[in-house]
């Protein structure tokens, strides 16, 4: 319970800070914090979310690939095939581990070969090449990996990017890789701009990028930029078997790929030129922040596919970050949704990386008393991979100073602040009266990862909670009846009102699972709150299991737990948020102004579409992840244990007593070779 309510507070802190860095980063080339501090926020969230799988959010960083296309004069370009990420590793025993993966994953025997490619990671913005005939027909940015923005017109102006490929490529081929900027050409472009009085880069990786989204492309033409493929997109055909074939066809279109591009058959040789290549990393014309490990066979990369942004055949094996020294100014006690007291540190600005940092994270009490942490303190930031970004040392500890003194009331409004028994995190025991929770909570709800209503933003729901418009979700459906009253107050006209309404009118039958993951259920995050709907179908059916469950029925908690990744405390919390009268209130009044339809999951038309299928037994030509895999891009879902909601058991050899239960239940039993005529003659 503790470890779980600390994970899904700092869950939701990383979701928001990791999202306002992106923006920084993919939208406005406008970063604060260095790529090692980034990372070590998006590897903490990672670590978490393996931890707790049921407290995934639906705004997870996992979960996002770069930014939405900022508003700008450059048109949208839906991306054919999804640009995605690449999960990160710091450690050698990291990389080890995803050798490990690979070889469980496809069920290959210990000590098979894994063949992969390795090439330098370059810091540069990654775009798209589309070329139809060899022709090069449009180019575009990441984006958010579904939708880019379109700069056909200034990737005309980079050298290194042929308008025709040269020999016999596919009739269609999507060229994928980075644009960049080499650091003599930065260097000069920032004395340049430093002489003319403008705007200072950051990284050559943000001048990379402000110069190639650029609305007049001589501005782009001025700018000393490169490109370096590092692999494909779309493609009416892949005239090679493995990853590192196809790039040498790309080489040979006259398409530039990385001179550090190799193959390696080992963990050694791959940890062998990881090394090479970062001896070597301030000698390179570029810059670059770690080494990318792709499995060599394409038809192997198809198997093992993509979880989540990152697919499963790909690695960046990052290289290690640094450390500073500062002053820490100041300590602020930041309130959460949940009540939980964040203290914050305030640091004198001290440059990391090339970039300035100002604040961190001191996660709670217990680690401020671990450091001896006070104001005015010599302190250490660390910002290695396997951390968030955090205070490794104090270096003036010894000095005859007052301890800190952790808050023992809430900051926003006064209620005490206690820590629950055996938890570490002080949590504000003021509920909805606290002001700091109650618009958390409501700003929580119209998230864009919760319901996304456009328009109610966070000083929007601030004013309202304010004039007492706003206080419990049901409340945002009735500001239709106040319409007269939000005209002419400053920053509202007709027109922007109007919109704001409509944006919540379209609210109305909104998806179940968004909906129940807005409510802000401690526990319930985004993936759990799918997988109970995907069970349940409708609120008011997971409503009387959850409250059954709740009163001891032995049933209802077996129907629960049945589900993958819902354990004993989300069954509790969800008990827990039935049994209090202001939550039933709270969600009485809501269901009273929505209508979520039942919930339904898009699926492959197959025989086991909709169906709940348990795997048991050993699997002998695939692993069980593959085979889950498969299951859930057959439209099915997939449990642990057999219960009487299970349609469908597949055993292989060794399967006990898991057949019993289907005997007991009557539940249909397939073997292996069944499953796979399954997936053979879906649609």
């Amino acid at each position: 319970m503790t470890a779980e309510a600390e994970a899904a507070a700092e869950l939701e802190r990383l979701a928001k800070e990791i999202a306002r860095h992106d923006q920084l980063y993919h939208a406005e080339d406008a970063p604060e914090i260095s790529d090692p501090e980034y990372d070590a926020l998006v590897r903490r969230n990672a670590e978490l979310e393996a931890a707790f799988p049921h407290l995934i959010r639906p705004d997870s960083p996992n979960r996002k690939v770069g930014h939405a296309a900022a508003a700008s004069p450059l048109s949208k370009v839906r991306h054919e095939v999804r640009m995605m990420s690449l999960d990160n590793a710091f450690a050698d025993e990291e990389v080890a581990e995803f050798l490990a993966r690979v070889r469980r994953f496809l069920a290959l025997p210990e000590g098979a070969e894994i063949a992969v490619t390795a090439e330098d990671k370059i810091d540069g913005l990654s775009c798209s090449l589309r070329y139809e005939n060899g022709r090069l027909v449009r180019a575009a940015t990441r984006g958010d990996g579904l939708v880019g923005e379109d700069v056909t017109a200034n990737i005309a102006h980079v050298a290194d990017v042929p308008q025709m490929l040269r020999g016999k490529a596919p009739e269609l081929f999507e060229v994928r890789g980075e644009v960049y900027m080499e650091k003599q050409a930065f260097a000069a472009l920032n004395a340049a701009q430093q002489a003319a009085e403008t705007r200072l880069f950051a990284t050559p990786r943000n001048a990379a990028a402000g110069s190639l989204r650029q609305k007049d492309p001589s501005v782009t033409a001025s700018r000393p930029l490169r490109f370096l493929a590092h692999g494909w997109g779309a493609a009416s055909e892949v005239p090679a078997a493995t990853q590192f074939e196809m790039m040498r066809r790309i080489a040979e279109w006259g398409v530039p790929v990385s001179p550090q591009l190799v193959r390696c058959i080992s963990l050694d040789e791959m940890l062998q030129h990881y090394r090479s290549i970062a001896s070597a990393r301030a000698t390179l014309p570029y810059d670059i922040d770690g080494v990318v490990y792709k499995v060599d066979r394409l038809d192997w990369q198809a198997r093992l596919g993509s979880i989540g942004k990152a697919p499963r055949w790909g690695l960046a094996h990052k290289f290690p970050a640094e450390r500073a020294e500062t002053t820490l100014e100041a300590i602020d006690i930041q309130v959460g949704r949940t009540g939980k007291l964040t203290p914050v540190g305030r640091l004198s600005g001290v440059l990391v990386g090339g970039v300035t940092v100002f604040n961190v994270t001191l996660h709670n009490r217990d680690e401020i008393a671990r450091l001896g942490l006070r104001v005015g303190d010599r302190i250490v930031i660390q910002r290695a991979g396997d951390v968030i970004p955090q205070v490794v040392d104090n270096l003036t500890r010894g000095e005859p100073r007052a301890p800190y003194v952790f808050p023992e009331h809430c900051p926003q409004c006064g209620s005490e602040a206690l820590a629950a028994e055996g938890e570490v995190d002080v949590r504000c025991t003021g509920g909805l009266v606290c002001p700091a929770q109650r618009t958390e909570r409501l700003r929580h709800f119209v998230s864009r990862a919760a319901l996304d209503i456009e328009g109610l933003g966070e000083k929007t729901i601030a004013e309202f909670f304010a004039l007492g418009w706003l206080e419990s979700p049901a409340d945002i459906f009735r500001l239709d009846q106040r319409r007269g009253e939000i005209v002419g107050r400053e920053g509202w006209q007709d027109k922007s009102v109007d919109n704001l309404l409509a944006a919540i009118e379209a609210k109305r039958s909104p998806d179940a699972a968004r909906l129940l993951f807005a409510l802000g259920i401690r526990h319930v995050g985004a993936v759990t709150a799918r997988d109970l709907m995907k069970r349940f179908g409708t609120l008011p059916e997971l409503r009387a299991v959850a409250e059954r469950a709740h009163s001891g029925d032995i049933e209802a908690l077996a129907e629960l737990t049945a589900i993958e990744g819902v354990g004993p405390v989300v069954v509790e919390a969800l008990g827990d948020f039935f049994h209090e009268e202001h939550n039933r209130a709270v969600w009485d009044g809501l269901l009273a102004e929505v209508s979520p339809p039942p919930y339904v999951i898009e699926t492959r038309d197959s025989a086991v579409a909709g169906k709940t299928v348990v795997f048991t037994g050993k699997l002998e030509t695939m692993s069980r992840d593959e085979a889950k895999a498969q299951a859930e891009r057959l439209g099915a879902r997939t449990a642990g244990s057999v219960s009487a909601r299970t349609d469908l058991v597949v055993a292989g050899p060794g399967a006990g007593s898991k057949l019993k239960q289907a005997a007991a239940f009557g539940i249909e039993v397939i073997d292996e070779a069944g499953w796979a005529e399954i997936v053979r003659t879906a649609v």
